[in-house]
């Protein structure tokens, strides 16, 4: 009876299914894209002192809001890899009226980038991956001043500001400070998926910038300028997003 009983167990043994080992997660495929904001906690100190230097106001040293857009595609060659591409701007102003002189004056600094961004994700659980990468390209600071007396423009004045020795004679002033900058920017995002296809994504990041180039009215060359001057700091990410997540 005995021999019986084990015979029919190893029969059973051998019909019983061995389920397959547990598969690590398939790699992600797809793309992810959307609507992007930051927060730059711009060091506005330098630029405060050259706009308090020619009597105008100084901007607010808390920082730029940033938004712009950014989306990037997964590649086969690397697991879990993505490529793609980020663009964010921002400004902040200042104004004063001089009310002996009637001179109002106006600042407005942006601050801005465009970059390929190059990014790998891990999935630590279950629609919740910690986004690690680098992005890399061109950004910069415009600083536009802007001084009027109040008096109206016209094409007589406008001929004769163009005369005069220097280019003051009309009532309205306006200069645009440009640079141009080699930005990168290492980053650390987490991204949740609360709807599938749609998630959101929060961060921290660092706003590098060097190798700088300045003109004046996007033509002629500014020399001079600072080293403390430019867009660079942290900038805390926030962004909601579609997409493979």
């Amino acid at each position: 009876m005995l021999l019986v009983l084990a015979m029919i167990s190893c029969a059973f043994a051998q019909d019983e299914v061995i389920p397959p080992p547990r598969q690590s997660k398939v790699a992600k495929v797809g793309a992810v894209g959307g609507f992007t904001t930051g927060w730059l906690f711009l060091n506005a100190g330098p630029i405060n002192q050259f706009l308090k230097a020619g009597n105008a106001a100084a901007v607010s040293g808390g920082g730029v809001f940033l938004k712009g857009g950014s989306g990037a595609a997964y590649i086969m060659i690397i697991k879990n890899f993505r490529v793609g591409g980020m663009g964010m701007s921002g400004s902040v102003s200042s104004s004063v009226y001089d009310a002996v002189t009637g001179v109002r004056r106006d600042a407005n600094v942006k601050a801005g980038f465009g970059a390929v961004t190059l990014e790998y994700a891990l999935t630590v659980f279950p629609r919740v991956d910690v986004i690690g990468g680098l992005a890399l390209g061109t950004g910069g600071v415009d600083i536009l001043l802007q001084k009027s007396n109040g008096t109206m423009s016209t094409w007589d004045t406008e001929s004769a500001a163009m005369q005069g020795t220097p280019l003051t004679t009309t009532g309205n002033l306006s200069r645009t400070l440009t640079s141009s900058f080699f930005v990168w920017i290492p980053t650390v995002n987490v991204e949740y998926a609360f709807l599938g296809w749609v998630g959101a994504r929060v961060g921290v990041s660092y706003l590098g910038m060097s190798s700088p180039s300045w003109t004046v009215d996007s033509q002629y060359s500014l020399l001079n300028v600072p080293s403390d001057v430019s867009g660079k700091g942290w900038m805390i990410n926030l962004a909601l997003i579609v997409g493979t997540l």
